[in-house]
């Protein structure tokens, strides 16, 4: 079962190799990441699952030591997907800023695997993965990487659009408060208008807690660049 969840934003700037010169502007959000790991070690899991949206290449399981890289975005940087030794294959971008953030909290609290959730699945099948995923150990943990919606400025990635707040302003909610319902019930069309990487990856942790009587903190919310991010810990 599901015993805790870390939800963190999955944008490249969050590794300040990448970030350079503007690293301190997401310091408070590493930090934010940083308190929601913690939370997912102090349960103590038999295993944690890295969730997160997939790139053009689609969606698929990533074992233990799959390595990624950020020389997509420049910077020769590779990072490898918890400890031990290199498996096969190639990391997408938010697993591999997962893998960055697991690597700077030393964690070794429990093998590692991670789930890359195609953008276009619907809700059902969400739901579906993240209840195989909760019964596929005694106690298993998730780290849920995903991003608001990439259109809630003028300068954004998507340009402003209006309804874009009030989305991220549920979602924001949902993860506080763990409201599986309120996640499960996101719109994935609208979801899609407004660039949100992390509808998928958390209606997949709905799925996974549903029943596991978890309770949600967010530890932060800010749109920087006009992207919604949010970090929040279910414990």
């Amino acid at each position: 079962m599901l015993v805790a969840a870390a939800v963190c934003p999955c944008p490249p700037l969050l590794v300040p190799q990448v970030a350079a010169g503007a690293a301190a502007e997401l310091a408070d959000a590493r930090t934010a990441c940083s308190d929601a790991l913690a939370v997912l070690a102090a349960a103590r899991p038999d295993r944690l699952v890295v969730v997160g949206p997939a790139g053009p290449e689609g969606g698929g399981r990533h074992a233990q030591g799959v390595r990624g890289s950020f020389r997509g975005v420049g910077v020769d940087l590779d990072v490898r997907l918890g400890p031990g030794p290199e498996a096969a294959g190639e990391l997408p971008a938010s697993l591999a800023v997962a893998a960055w953030l697991l690597e700077h909290t030393d964690w070794s609290g429990a093998p590692v695997e991670g789930l890359a959730v195609a953008s276009g699945l619907g809700p059902q099948e969400c739901l579906a993965a993240g209840r195989e995923l909760a019964g596929s150990a005694g106690r298993v943990a998730l780290l849920v990487m995903g991003d608001g919606s990439a259109c809630r400025t003028l300068k954004a990635p998507g340009y402003l659009d209006e309804r874009a707040a009030d989305f991220d302003a549920a979602a924001g909610r949902a993860l506080g408060a763990a409201d599986t319902a309120a996640l499960a019930a996101l719109d994935p069309g609208l979801a899609h208008e407004l660039l949100v990487a992390g509808r998928a990856p958390w209606q997949v942790l709905a799925g996974a807690a549903e029943g596991a009587g978890l309770e949600g903190r967010l530890l932060y919310e800010d749109a920087p660049y006009g992207v919604g991010y949010f970090v929040a810990a279910w414990s």
